[in-house]
């Protein structure tokens, strides 16, 4: 049987769902090794800090580029070959000594390695595979991947740090995200010529017309207000909390919290998405983040907040990525849905650049 025959629809979701799994909670894990890797190596957080937001600024600059690759040369060997870079860039962190290895290996390796295996790809073969009714449901189900992941990689990854220490946890990461690599067989295959809803003749021309259209800098830099909320926490909220005096286990449980209720609410906005406005969701969802961080920030530290913040945050986690893939779908189309996703969540990536560094530095 070929692998061609095994390209079902439900194969390519549960494919794709396991790629974001692997790439995204992989990355979601690094807040948790923050401190350990400065301590060891005597650096401040700043280092680390910026390491992460070149990833995140190289992630999404390169996003545009592996959009339009896999969109021309097929997904699969896109996201093969940045399993292998992302599981390199992990290696060489436990190598790295000076600030200029620390920038190649968590900064450029696996920000690359993350442009070719995250949403931007996956999300684009898993788009074109699924029908009109179905596609923000698709989506969502493999944007919820990212969530499993972190929900399953965060609580291995304390544990390995503690038990290991945080040199063969990372070696452990790293040996782990070469799975990536089978997976990406059945999410081999270029955009399908048959769709006509987008006319450009190739995914540049996709873009350039995209581009020139204010509602995709609309999902631009509301993905920039994202990728600056999410990232920013997920990489400093354990320290933060470790420094506010929040106990280890609650702060641990609060990190862990998102994983679950990130599922919950993916899943959910990707199913509202395919019955109602996808605007208007996705707006709200935007407005429910604010009131929440607001409240965090004005009530008084205790646990129960904490732990009702990180609940709150999870289930609004990534319920941006379904509603905002699937925008781009309804207004492009899905024959390069690759180029398209990418190129907005760019605006994601920058955010998520200052986000993290300018927190750190703070």
């Amino acid at each position: 049987m070929s692998i061609a025959s095994w390209r079902t629809p439900m194969r390519v979701l549960v494919a794709g769902t396991l790629v974001t799994a692997l790439a995204i909670g992989l990355r979601n894990t690094f807040g948790l090794y923050l401190t350990p890797i400065s301590e060891s190596h005597g650096w401040g957080w700043e280092l680390f800090s910026f390491s992460v937001a070149m990833q995140n600024l190289v992630w999404g600059l390169s996003a545009p580029i592996t959009g339009m690759l896999a969109d021309r040369y097929g997904t699969g060997r896109m996201i093969a070959g940045g399993g292998i870079v992302y599981a390199l860039g992990l290696f060489l962190v436990t190598l790295a000594d000076t600030r200029a290895e620390m920038m190649l290996s968590m900064g450029l390796l696996i920000g690359l390695g993350t442009s070719a295996t995250g949403f931007g790809v996956v999300l684009g073969a898993v788009g074109r595979i699924a029908n009109d009714r179905n596609r923000a449901l698709y989506l969502g189900i493999a944007s919820a991947g990212g969530s499993m992941g972190q929900f399953a990689l965060v609580s291995s990854s304390i544990g390995l740090i503690s038990w290991l220490g945080w040199v063969n946890a990372l070696l452990t990461m790293a040996a782990l995200s070469l799975a990536i690599v089978p997976l990406a067989l059945l999410l081999t295959g270029r955009a399908d010529r048959t769709v006509i809803e987008n006319t450009a003749s190739n995914p540049l021309a996709a873009f350039i017309e995209a581009g020139s259209q204010g509602r995709f800098w609309l999902l631009f830099w509301g993905f920039f207000v994202c990728g600056f909320h999410i990232t920013s926490m997920a990489t400093h909220l354990p320290s933060y909390l470790r420094d506010q005096g929040v106990p280890p286990d609650i702060a641990g449980l609060a990190f862990s919290l998102i994983g679950p209720f990130n599922i919950m609410g993916s899943l959910f906005f990707g199913y509202m998405a395919g019955r109602y406005s996808k605007r208007k969701i996705l707006s709200a969802l935007y407005l429910a983040r604010a009131a929440i961080i607001t409240l965090f920030i004005m009530l008084p530290l205790s646990n129960f907040t904490v732990l009702a913040f990180a609940s709150g945050m999870g289930f609004l986690w990534l319920g941006t990525v379904p509603l905002t893939s699937a925008l781009v779908g309804q207004m492009y189309g899905v024959r390069y849905m690759n180029t398209l996703f990418s190129g907005v969540f760019l605006g994601h990536q920058v955010g998520a650049a200052l986000g993290v560094w300018g927190v750190g530095w703070a």
